[in-house]
């Protein structure tokens, strides 16, 4: 049988769970990832070598724009947890590029709001 094949039943759902995608791992060898951070396919060709499968294929379809790891985690339907783990196979073989979120705003100076606050009492 092709490794493209979905294993879903129609009543059941997914007859694979999610561990078994990941096969068994639950961290990657990346801390690139949050929730926030961007990402993109390469557009790197797939070697022969690599072993992706579909839900690998998938995420590289999904990830032609650049989207952060939370909305592909909610078009695919996985558990953030494998999403990450196949980002982090990915990421490995090059295929993908991570961009980690912008830091927040750090919070204006107290001594920069009193002066405001005394400007706008002045008017």
């Amino acid at each position: 049988m092709s490794d493209d094949v979905e294993w879903v039943d129609e009543e059941a759902g997914p007859v694979v769970r999610p561990y078994a995608l990941t096969g068994g791992r639950t961290s990657t060898s990346s801390a690139a990832f949050d929730l926030l951070s961007m990402v993109v396919a390469t557009g790197s060709a797939v070697s022969a070598s690599s072993h992706l499968g579909s839900e690998h294929r998938r995420l590289l379809g999904l990830m032609r724009r650049t989207r952060p790891i939370v909305e592909i985690a909610s078009d695919v339907g996985l558990p953030i947890g494998v999403i990450k783990v196949l980002l982090g196979d990915l990421l490995d073989q090059g295929l993908i590029l991570v961009r980690s979120p912008l830091p927040a705003a750090t919070s204006p100076a107290e001594s920069l709001l009193k002066e405001v606050i005394s400007g706008l009492r002045a008017l």
